[in-house]
């Protein structure tokens, strides 16, 4: 999801653009006062002039009945709505402006993501929930009510728009919270009561390395399980950080756990005492870096590089073993090693690098392995 300011098209286009590149297949924008609305076809213009076809997703609250309503060509140039139920409106407005939402999605033919987040829960729900539960004879506790009003606010809302009319494979559900157990137990009760797509994410899930591994923890569990259709990985940036880090880790998890290929993988051991110089981080940070920036043009250029893998490793303990598993890899010679770099290419050692310009030597030799092996499969 973008984080500039919609109204700025411009800003937004880029940032889009750039989500877009490090392999966002979705983009999310805010779209919150009729500036913004305005300004949705103007963003859209822009990317379609950049060449740039990522769909674009609104993401309404409070006021997006009248936005939907009285902004046709921000409704027409959206690809998906996003609806928070919980704060669509109140009392008998509640039913009222949702339904000018769905019918806005039925008139322009838009899939729409209800989407329920625990900060945002309608608490008219959650109150009635709460009083039905004290009730009960042998009542839950209060963390489990609050599973059932994410759940019913999602599917109630779901059943609603159907009703409405619009099709019940136009709707993706989401309910997100902030913690890794409860994400998992929601997403598990969910997916046995409804057969709606789900989107997964772990809201609100902090900055760097704590967002990272709790995202990868909660994503991770559900994907293996065979729950969810798409995935955000919602992190506070570090000052200065491109947004873009988000879809970095959210294609690393998929990638991790083998559902999708997004760009070549890099095998590099940790280091250790066998391996004082930082020759094996630099290079591997540089092939890293490499592949990273050029699979926007590689993408079309040769079809399947995603999947290739080099191993970049720093002395012969682990080295030869790791590059053999590989489609090309280097062992580079440890403290005390003689100063000579083996290289294995798909599977057999090749050749060995050796002098003070290895790792420029091994750059091309991944480069040229690229364009021979991959090249061939775009004229086949």
């Amino acid at each position: 999801m973008t984080n500039t300011d919609t109204v700025d098209a411009v800003a937004t286009a880029i940032q889009v653009k750039e989500l877009a590149l490090a392999g966002s297949e979705l983009v999310r924008i805010t779209v919150n006062t009729p500036e913004a609305a305005l300004a949705v076809p103007y963003v859209r213009e822009q990317l379609d002039r950049m060449g740039i076809d990522v769909p674009l997703i609104g993401d309404f609250h409070y006021n997006g009945h009248r936005l939907l309503t009285d902004y046709p060509a921000c409704a027409e140039a959206l690809s998906k709505y996003r609806i928070n139920p919980g704060n669509v409106g109140k009392g008998d407005k509640r039913d009222k402006q949702f339904g000018q939402m769905i019918e806005a999605a039925i008139r322009w033919k838009k899939p729409v993501r209800i989407g329920v987040n625990w900060g945002s829960l309608d608490q008219e729900l959650l109150a009635q929930l709460m009083d039905a539960n004290s009730a009960r004879k042998q009542p839950l506790d209060a963390r489990q009510v609050m599973y059932e009003a994410l759940m019913s606010s999602a599917i109630e809302s779901a059943h609603r728009a159907e009703q409405i009319g619009l099709d019940g494979n136009q709707i993706i559900l989401s309910c997100k919270v902030s913690g890794v157990q409860d994400l998992v137990s929601v997403y598990r009760a969910l997916a046995q009561r409804c057969d709606y797509p789900l989107h997964l994410g772990l809201t609100e899930a902090g900055m760097g390395t704590k967002g990272t591994v709790a995202s990868s923890a909660a994503l991770s569990v559900l994907l293996q399980e065979g729950i969810g259709d798409t995935i955000r990985v919602s992190l506070t940036p570090q000052p200065g950080e491109s947004r873009t880090q988000e879809v970095v880790i959210a294609s690393e998890i998929l990638q991790a756990l083998g559902l999708r290929m997004f760009v070549p993988s890099v095998t590099a051991c940790p280091g250790c005492g066998r391996t004082t110089s930082t020759t094996f981080q630099e290079l591997a940070k540089q092939i890293d870096d490499y592949l990273r920036e050029q699979m926007p043009v590689w993408r079309k250029q040769y079809p399947g590089v995603e999947a290739l893998k080099v191993a970049v490793m720093g002395c012969i303990v682990n080295g030869p073993g790791e590059s053999k598993h590989a489609d090309i890899g280097i062992s580079l010679p440890g403290t005390g090693e003689a100063p000579a770099a083996p290289v294995f290419i798909d599977g057999e050692k090749a050749l060995t690098l050796r002098g003070d310009n290895i790792a420029h030597d091994f750059h091309q030799l991944v480069q040229k392995y690229i364009e021979k092996r991959f090249g061939a499969s775009k004229t086949a």
